[in-house]
């Protein structure tokens, strides 16, 4: 199945809860070139309510993926599914002949993520996973001076995915079957991607790990989405990894749905090189030293040149993450997010839940 510029992007949608509604759906809707021609959820009125939104007068509806795979006039199919089905629907669509963008993490463990890789190099069709944060502008200025050389070789970095009490209280969430683990895979996959990616190092050598149930049970939550139901709570609240490379470089991870801390900061990174450093903890920042003085440079990212423009107006993340990956698709391009570097997200994550079970430490 080939695309060309001048065709309509045909797209089916797997799975029509929250993270399609919040992002998928409304990015898509918002390309020119992009026709949502088909819907499918194990509750058939969500998908018939995502039609309704987002799809051609003609949208087909479903609740056996499968059926939907069966419509060869599908170019691209989104994944956005709880966890534990990412692998098996990813493998069977790019099987079917479509380009699979799936919603993160990869999957549940390293296993399942294999599969999707060697189906995607088997198939030729495309994998992307749904790794936002890197299309923010911080992010892909941070890139861009990682990539210049600004900090020097990168061998310190701490990747960083905190929340003080704001649990996810619907959904499969806390479903530890369902999705594999708790803020660890949901939010700090989002901050471990955006430091590898910064650090271009896919090469891990061992880690230690640790994951708590400590605040689970409490029934005085202040959650910011309402209170939990502690025996529904079976994933960890919190987890911390400290994770190093094979070229000796180290990275600490941290990530919490629920931490007694004020200073809550979500997906975001920092990291010490050679020649500088760099950190997004109010903003972005750089750091180094210049004529033998230290200094820091912010970068102005928002364009304030003119009281009528903000840059607030322009695509936002999940915008530029679709946009890049329908253009991918088209013009026979690697996306941003390449498979392979979100293989190595899922392994370190899974070395930390083995190293945080065991006691040990986990090797590579």
């Amino acid at each position: 199945m080939s695309i060309s510029p001048s065709d309509i992007v045909r797209i089916g949608i797997i799975g029509c809860g929250g993270i399609a509604n919040g992002k998928h759906m409304p990015a898509l809707k918002k390309l020119e070139n992009v026709q949502m021609v088909a819907f499918c959820d194990i509750i058939e009125s969500r998908a018939v309510a995502a039609k309704e939104k987002f799809g051609t007068p003609d949208a087909a509806v479903y609740t056996d993926y499968k059926k939907l795979l069966e419509d060869k006039t599908i170019d691209i199919v989104h994944v956005c599914t709880p966890n534990r089905s990412h692998s098996f629907i990813t493998v069977d669509a790019l099987e079917s002949g479509k380009h699979v963008m799936c919603e993160k993490p990869m999957a549940i463990n390293s296993v399942e993520a294999q599969k999707m890789l060697d189906a995607a190099r088997r198939t030729g069709k495309k994998l992307t996973i749904g790794y936002q944060n890197r299309q923010r502008p911080d992010s892909l200025y941070l890139k861009t001076e990682c990539e210049a050389g600004t900090l020097g070789d990168i061998y310190y970095a701490k990747a960083t995915a905190i929340r003080r009490r704001a649990v996810p209280t619907w959904g499969v969430f806390l479903n530890e079957y369902e999705q594999g683990g708790g803020p660890l895979i949901d939010i700090g996959t989002h901050a471990l991607d955006l430091t590898l990616w910064m650090m271009n190092n896919y090469k891990p050598k061992y880690c230690v790990g640790t994951a708590y149930h400590a605040l689970n049970k409490q029934t005085e939550q202040g959650n910011d989405w309402g209170n939990w139901d502690p025996d529904k709570f079976t994933v960890e609240d919190c987890a911390f990894g400290f994770v190093v490379m094979e070229n000796g470089a180290t990275i600490n991870l941290e990530a919490s749905w629920a931490l007694n801390v004020l200073d809550s900061r979500e997906a975001i990174t920092q990291l010490c090189g050679t020649r500088g450093g760099a950190d997004m903890l109010d903003g972005l920042r750089f750091n180094g030293i210049r004529n033998n003085q230290k200094y820091m440079f912010v970068p102005q990212l928002e364009g304030k040149g003119a009281a009528f423009y903000s840059a607030s107006k322009t695509e936002g993340p999940a915008e530029r993450e679709a946009r890049q990956w329908i253009e991918a698709v088209i013009n026979d391009r690697e996306p941003t997010v390449l498979p392979e570097q979100a293989l190595v997200v899922t392994r370190i994550l899974e070395g930390i839940y083995i190293s945080a079970a065991t006691g040990d430490i986990y090797r590579f």
